[in-house]
């Protein structure tokens, strides 16, 4: 065969060797808004240098590799003897070790830490997207323990490592720790009060043990867990280590790993106790409110994880349409295109700029910030996981059909997509939240109210749309079945106030016009042709 056929011509070079904190100009604007100016410089230094190692050809490599040989389980030694362990590409442990050193976990020990470690946690998230779940868990746990003084002194330093420490041990004898949950049962699943495992209390005080079966247990392979279990009060929250301080191994049976749409180099399983040790975290019969703390955290973890998977689905597509040519031009220049381009890019720009207002809420902690917050965070994971899904397709369809094989990398970013939608609750459990809230924390509602009307008078349809929602509010009678629809515009115009005050005109002008003022289709590239698309686009592109 001629040589001459196997001439490649007009294929995008990969998105390799660049900054992905630099080169993402609404994170980094984000950062510098949110962020005490003095602690700036070494958020900047930090986040670039993880932003290089994100951007590199060795961390890609990790995440492919990660994905390419998934977990396995291994449930007995070959005397018979049961291990219940879970065997990891060396990659994942890359992953994961990089993604502690780099403070993913220290949120709570450091001023703005939960700023910076949001920041840090989208960067690196878009290299992979599975080993973020030990990740969120283990930094939201923190809240929890301090249900219980005595165990946070003991586990809030291990958890706020920055070393990981893998391997089975007890955590006493490790330089960090890292955390998993298991509270859905497969008889009730988001209704965990229906959950059946019991908790029998042990002499010592404060100890228990329980016997049940976990449907889902995320991260089995992890040092401790924050498990629900029924006790003589009621659902009750625990805390099952998972090696016992002498040594031996808690009775934690896996049962098997769930083999999964998406998110293969994470390992989820079903596990099984039978007389597992477990310490009791909160008061008995107050579980739910106990471990809501870190539920309220894995759910804002959602929301940055699927504005990460939207950063880097539209920086690939924006990468491929700025090399590729069709029709006698660079694909970028194409009007249709660019209206695609500029759709995506909005989408995922208001997805990252909400999820850091949030966070820098959680830094203030301010009385006013977490009534925000308990209206805000549910709003928002209900509708930016939503809206992940079909933009990861829409610009997997930018690249045709090399976005469809799997050496694109794209096929991964679909497959994870949905995840973020259904892990701590799926989209009715967020609505129903929003409306408990709606009608029983009144300062919740005008907490919201006060952030949305902080933009009011900047532009029309944000004030009509504004004007509409307070219409839908004033009547909550008979509300769960408009559930849905009332909890996506609250979310809409919260990115629409938040893009009013803090984004360039262009992208604000095409948010408004299309999210709130109706100007749209139901499709991404139906943007009004009027607006400044062309703007939009550059302002999205990985700059490579």
């Amino acid at each position: 065969m001629a040589a001459s056929t196997h001439t490649v011509t007009n294929q995008a070079p990969p998105l390799v060797g660049y900054d992905v904190f630099t080169s993402d100009r609404a994170l980094v604007e984000g950062v510098e808004r949110h962020l005490d100016p003095a602690l700036l410089d070494s958020a900047r230094d930090e986040l670039s240098l993880l932003g290089r190692a994100a951007g590199s050809a060795q961390a890609q490599k990790w995440g492919d590799q990660a994905n390419a040989n998934p977990p396995v389980l291994h449930t007995h030694d070959r005397y018979g003897h049961r291990v219940d362990e879970v065997e990891f590409h060396p990659a994942w442990h890359r992953l994961l070790g990089k993604a502690v050193s780099a403070g993913l976990t220290a949120a709570w020990t450091r001023p703005g830490g939960h700023l910076r470690r949001a920041a840090g946690f989208l960067v690196w998230t878009q290299v992979e997207g599975g080993h973020g779940c030990p990740v969120s868990m283990t930094h939201a746990a923190v809240p929890a323990l301090r249900a219980d003084p005595a165990l946070a002194a003991e586990w809030e330093p291990r958890l706020t490592s920055t070393v990981y420490d893998e391997g089975l041990r007890p955590a006493s004898r490790k330089a960090g720790a890292v955390f998993g949950m298991g509270m859905t049962e497969k008889q009730g699943g988001s209704d965990v009060r229906a959950n059946t495992t019991r908790a029998q209390a042990l002499a010592e005080d404060g100890t228990y043990a329980l016997t049940g079966h976990k449907w889902f247990c995320s991260a089995p392979m992890s040092d401790g867990f924050l498990v629900l279990a029924q006790a003589e009060q009621g659902l009750t929250c625990f805390l099952v280590p998972r090696v016992l301080d002498d040594g031996s191994r808690n009775a934690f049976a896996i049962q098997r790993l769930k083999d999964k749409l998406g998110n293969r180099s994470n390992a989820s399983s079903e596990v099984e106790f039978d007389g597992t040790w477990a310490r009791r975290v909160g008061d008995e019969g107050r579980g739910v409110r106990t471990i809501i703390e870190m539920v309220a955290a894995t759910r804002l973890d959602c929301v940055i994880g699927s504005a990460a998977l939207m950063r880097q689905a539209v920086a690939q597509a924006v990468h491929h349409a700025t090399y590729r040519e069709a029709f006698g031009g660079r694909l970028v220049d194409k009007p249709l295109m660019r209206n695609v381009l500029a759709d995506l890019a909005l989408e995922s720009e208001a997805a990252t700029t909400l999820a850091l207002r949030l966070v820098a809420a959680y830094d203030d902690g301010g009385e006013q910030e977490r009534a925000f917050l308990r209206l805000a965070v549910p709003a928002a994971k209900y509708w930016v996981t939503k809206r992940c899904t079909p933009l990861a397709g829409e610009a997997l369809e930018c690249l045709g059909g090399n976005g469809y094989v799997e050496d694109s990398g794209m096929p991964r970013l679909l497959r994870e997509a949905p995840l973020n939608s259904i892990w701590e609750g799926s989209g009715n459990v967020q609505a129903l939240d929003v409306l408990r809230a709606l009608q029983r924390e009144p300062q919740a509602l005008n907490a919201f109210l006060q952030e949305v009307g902080t933009a009011r008078g900047a532009d029309h349809r944000l004030d009509a749309a504004i004007k509409d929602l307070l219409t839908e509010l004033a009547d909550l009678d008979g509300i769960e079945g408009r559930g849905r629809r009332l909890v996506e515009r609250m979310a809409l115009v919260l990115q629409g106030s938040l893009l009013v005050r803090y984004a360039p005109p262009e992208v604000a002008d095409a948010f408004c016009a299309s999210r709130l003022g109706g100007d749209w289709g139901a499709a991404f590239g139906t943007l009004p042709h009027s607006l400044d698309l062309a703007a939009v686009v550059r302002r999205a592109a990985p700059g490579v």
